[in-house]
């Protein structure tokens, strides 16, 4: 059985995640004391017994994430898996690509939380309050809805920012654009569409200062190639070269999340079962709607590491 370890992005985040975890497991709680150390702040308290308005905000949510993906990860290598050998990909949907690269030992903890912390506010920074939006389209398949962003722009930026699952794509780009795209997928038939409460449109041509800060802040960190290939989100394929990734963590602050071809492409490679490793469960039921034949496994929580680990995986 050929298995794939993915890791999600934003809005997973709750408060309180990952604590059962450092509870149970030394090596878990060393991930948050890690980013806490790499932040120069307490990001952990903030975790744990924080306001959820505050973890929500960008710079914070996103390596809170990646710290909690982390350590249910060494809360997994504690009873045994190894990812090298119990892997053949991992892979991440947006800021979770960088959590799938700490765990593929292509980049530190260190680095990859102080990298989050940059990249969260130069996306929060990258757009005015209120001048971007971003709506979650959901009963239209990909094409039908990138057509959708087309016809709403207007020369206005709206793009297709998140492709998820046959039946839910995200729109990013400037506020009216992405409020007519709104109403014109309405009218294509769209089951719904909602605008999201995110305080920035990710994933699209608005993001260009965040992707050039990213640029710069990619150029002074180390990396190395990842123990399992990384299926990377704007190619929907596996990659190993660190200079590739590089290129590709820039690439993706602009472009979109092409998570339902990647799912497929590591079906084509064999992929039967999927572990989702952090907070959630979100990214298991994209992959359920994607591919019903990969089985799919959310290990967050002491209770999930023994289940998987207790069936001689």
């Amino acid at each position: 059985m050929t298995k794939a370890f993915v890791f999600p992005g934003q809005g997973a985040q709750t408060i309180g995640m990952g604590k059962a975890l450092a509870d149970a497991y030394p090596a878990a709680k060393a991930v948050f004391d890690e980013v806490d150390n790499a932040l120069g702040e307490k990001l952990s308290t903030l975790i744990w017994q924080g306001e959820q308005d505050q973890l929500t905000l960008t710079q914070n949510a996103q390596p809170a994430l990646m710290a909690t993906s982390l350590a249910a990860l060494r809360a997994l290598e504690a009873e045994g898996v190894v990812l090298a050998r119990d892997a053949a990909f991992v892979a991440g949907h947006s800021l979770g690509e960088y959590s799938a690269l700490a765990a593929a030992g292509a980049l530190s903890i260190a680095d990859a939380a102080r990298l989050l912390r940059t990249r969260g506010l130069a996306m929060q920074q990258a757009v005015p309050v209120g001048q971007g939006a971003m709506a979650a389209l959901l009963g239209l398949d990909f094409a039908t809805a990138r057509e959708v962003a087309e016809a709403a722009a207007q020369g206005d930026v709206c793009q297709a920012a998140n492709d998820n699952d046959p039946a839910q794509v995200v729109v990013s780009g400037h506020k009216a654009a992405v409020e007519r795209a709104v109403e014109l997928a309405k009218e294509k038939g769209a089951k719904r569409a909602v605008l999201l409460p995110v305080s920035a449109p990710f994933h699209c041509a608005l993001m260009a200062p965040a992707a050039k800060a990213m640029a710069e802040a990619l150029d002074d960190v180390d990396i190395s190639a990842p123990v399992v290939p990384l299926v990377a989100n704007v190619r929907a394929e596996a990659i190993s070269d660190p200079a590739v990734i590089r290129s590709l963590l820039v690439e993706q602050v602009t472009g979109s999340v092409r998570w339902r071809e990647s799912v497929l492409w590591m079906a084509g490679q064999g992929v039967t079962e999927v572990w989702e490793i952090g907070a959630g469960k979100a990214l298991s039921g994209m992959i359920r709607r994607i591919d019903k034949t990969i089985s799919c496994k959310a290990v967050g929580m002491p209770e999930d590491v023994k289940a998987a680990t207790a069936a001689g995986e």
